[in-house]
């Protein structure tokens, strides 16, 4: 048997021209699935689509324009070529049968030859469809796979970058992983309960995880005499820390200008400005309030200073997961966006293990 004969599918209601088409298509090796009801052939069809289908138009029931509608409704099947078959001759006949979804019209009587070459003709332009939609897909891959390495490449590059800060400030340890991870988990929640629920999708929560890693990009201008100082600052070393974050979100900003539709580096530079910036107005460098802070700048302001808060530092002890939960939830308002503080309290479990994990 050969199992790649093309599957033709006749729908008529008269037997006389079943049997004819059938004679003519299986001379020529089709397979060939006869029905006198479209009803019929639409559940036969559901469960083995056919490669090409012969239809007539005037029959009980589902006539023929119902019946190809029917199948250019469905998912699995709307793509199979349809070839009218009809004793209706008239210009207007033709048209609707076009309009339903037809490729081809064959006019009754019709002639073994024409029916031949109809249906190999639309069999073989099926067939180059079929390449081109199995070539695309191919190239879709790995269009995907080469936007995957390339992305990958790009995370790496910018975990190396902000480990090297890290690796500067020796008593911030870890401290990009967990932010990250802080931000991805707030972001979730907020996409789920709040009322910033709309500006977080999928898309939004992936580049705030990835974008998270940047904010504090701009020590690296920082001296090490200001950066590594055990002690308090004073107010001139104070002013010049601050500046990290002018510095970072400048120069994320010239390589946005080289890539301006790119989300991600978009939210890196809005993140590396104004991740030090509070609800109320208090926080620098430019003192935004409230909604004027991108939502990913508060986002991370939060996390931030929940990290700092768990840590320890020679100037102070680590504060507990309570201690530090009071703390945020004392600065609802004027230091942080009371909606996240509200996200952050729903989920201060998953928050606390993220601390536990990442220490």
């Amino acid at each position: 048997m050969n199992n790649n004969k093309k599957n033709i599918m006749i729908i008529d209601d008269t037997p006389a021209n079943l049997k004819l088409l059938q004679e003519i298509l299986q001379g020529w090796e089709y397979q060939v699935m006869a029905f006198p009801r479209g009803g019929m052939a639409l559940k036969a069809a559901a469960r083995k689509p056919p490669d090409l289908i012969l239809l007539d138009i005037r029959m009980p029931g589902l006539d023929g324009y119902q019946v190809c509608a029917r199948f250019k409704e469905q998912e699995g099947l709307k793509d199979i070529p349809v070839i009218f078959i009809s004793a209706l001759n008239d210009p207007s006949d033709k048209v609707q049968a076009f309009a339903a979804g037809g490729g081809d019209y064959i006019t009754k009587p019709f002639h073994p030859e024409e029916v031949q070459a109809r249906v190999a003709t639309h069999i073989r332009l099926r067939g180059l469809q079929k390449q081109v939609e199995d070539y695309n897909l191919h190239l879709e891959n790995q269009v995907e796979k080469k936007v995957r390495e390339i992305s990958e490449s790009q995370l790496a590059t910018i975990h190396a970058l902000s480990e090297l800060v890290e690796l500067r400030d020796v008593e911030t340890g870890g401290h990009i992983t967990r932010t990250s991870n802080l931000c991805k988990a707030l972001a979730h929640q907020i996409s789920r309960e709040s009322a910033c629920a709309s500006q977080v999708n999928s898309d939004f929560i992936d580049n705030i995880s990835r974008a998270a890693p940047l904010h504090d990009i701009g020590k690296f201008g920082i001296p090490d005499s200001i950066l590594l100082k055990p002690g308090k600052l004073s107010d001139e070393e104070f002013e010049r820390m601050k500046s990290h974050c002018e510095i970072g979100g400048r120069t994320l900003q010239k390589a946005l200008q080289h890539y301006p539709r790119n989300t991600f580096l978009s939210m890196g530079v809005d993140i590396a400005w104004h991740h030090h910036e509070k609800w109320n107005g208090s926080g620098y460098p430019l003192g935004l309030s409230g909604e004027s802070i991108p939502l990913s700048a508060r986002i991370m302001a939060l996390a931030d200073v929940y990290d700092a808060l768990r840590s320890s530092r020679p100037y102070k002890k680590a504060f507990s997961h309570q201690e530090s939960l009071r703390i945020i939830q004392e600065g609802s308002g004027t230091d942080f966006d009371p909606e996240l503080v509200q996200a952050f309290t729903a989920i201060e479990d998953q928050i606390c293990s993220i601390l536990t994990q990442e220490s």
